[in-house]
């Protein structure tokens, strides 16, 4: 992975700012910036609901019932990668950091992912070096999805508005049987390698081959279904998981209006830090209170970049503070509706299959 030098600009007086307006928010409220009791709530909730819809579709007596609690099952996991997960990762779903591990590793690694993997990538890699290709792990190079300049422009590329939706609905099988997988022999389609250790290189397999059993064997032993019943329903659970998790995070780093800087020789850019999140970042309703319940703050992507230390549940408060200060620094924070983002997203792909270069649209709002 390529490491990066920033410059300072308008953006570092912005953050500074922030930060020291953030850290009086809290201390005049007396609040930690970890989760509060709405959080263990929620905890509580997700979990609860996985081990729920768990139960009932083991025991399930009916192809309905087992389709309908299995597809339920997987979006209760999915909203507990968003809600839990992620904060967890971060360390401020609570306050212990033990127990911030505890989730963090339970919830992905029980999803037959790698927690360690996903952790210090998503930390070290995407946060800080948000969509530049060589530094930021999530910058594909698939040869059907055109994603940066650097690829090479194909005949095909101008028909991947159309074919790539079709693509995202293996997105979470692809994460699942190949990504992590491939990573293992450093052969996979991100633009930057990376090592995995050996006690982490064993857990990786030995958490697949787990939830290959509870998800597709232990159901084709313990149900009267018979496996191409199990099969279709693992299948149909990864689309649906596949589509939710493109539609949440997919607009909010590829649009036509974000940037997809290009450091120089000596792997410095001509922005600061702070300015590379708000310009690679799309948010969508981020005040919206059911959208911040529903998503964990996905929604409100620019300010989670800014501040990973802060837990979702306190993204309501500080937006105005963020809002305010942005404008009073004259920096470009790019919110729009979720439709508005979606199109957005759609013109990305177009362009990128048309077009050898991306000039970003102009934001105006």
């Amino acid at each position: 992975m390529n490491k990066l030098r920033f410059i300072k600009d308008e953006g570092s007086e912005f953050y500074k700012e922030l930060n020291e307006q953030i850290e009086q928010y809290f201390i005049d409220k007396g609040l930690q910036r970890t989760g509060n009791t709405k959080m263990l709530f929620k905890i509580f909730l997700y979990f609860g609901l996985d081990i729920l819809f768990y139960t009932l579709m083991i025991t399930s007596h009916s192809v309905v019932t087992f389709y309908a609690f299995y597809l339920l099952m997987g979006l209760s996991i999915l909203l507990t990668a968003f809600n839990v997960s992620h904060d967890a990762a971060h360390g401020v779903a609570v306050k212990s950091k033990f127990w911030n591990r505890i989730l963090f590793s339970l919830s992905f690694n029980l999803q037959g992912n790698n927690a360690y993997v996903w952790g210090k990538n998503h930390n070290e890699s995407h946060h800080l070096y948000t969509n530049i290709e060589g530094s930021d792990i999530d910058v594909l190079n698939n040869p059907l999805f055109r994603m940066t300049e650097s690829q090479p422009l194909e005949w095909y590329h101008r028909y991947q508005f159309i074919y790539v939706p079709f693509l995202y609905l293996f997105y979470s099988i692809n994460w699942f049987f190949f990504r992590e997988i491939l990573m293992l022999f450093n052969l996979s389609s991100r633009t930057i390698k990376i090592s995995i250790p050996k006690n982490e290189a064993v857990k990786l397999v030995v958490y697949k081959v787990l939830y290959i059993g509870y998800m597709i064997v232990l159901p084709v032993c313990l149900l009267p279904f018979g496996w191409p019943t199990v099969l279709l329903a693992f299948l149909l659970n990864h689309f649906m998981i596949s589509l939710l998790f493109v539609a949440v995070l997919g607009v909010a780093h590829l649009s036509d209006y974000v940037s997809h800087p290009v450091p120089d020789i000596d792997h410095k850019l001509n922005m600061s830090w702070p300015k590379l999140q708000l310009l690679t970042s799309i948010d969508y309703h981020p005040e919206s209170k059911f959208l911040n319940w529903v998503l964990g703050g996905f929604n409100a992507h620019a300010v989670h970049h800014l501040l990973p230390n802060i837990c979702h549940v306190h993204y309501l408060e500080i937006i105005p503070i963020f809002k305010d200060l942005v404008k009073k620094h004259q920096l470009t924070y790019m919110e729009m509706s979720y439709g508005e983002s979606l199109a957005s997203h759609f013109r990305y792909l177009k362009i990128m299959g048309k077009s050898k270069q991306l000039i970003p649209a102009r934001y105006e709002r």
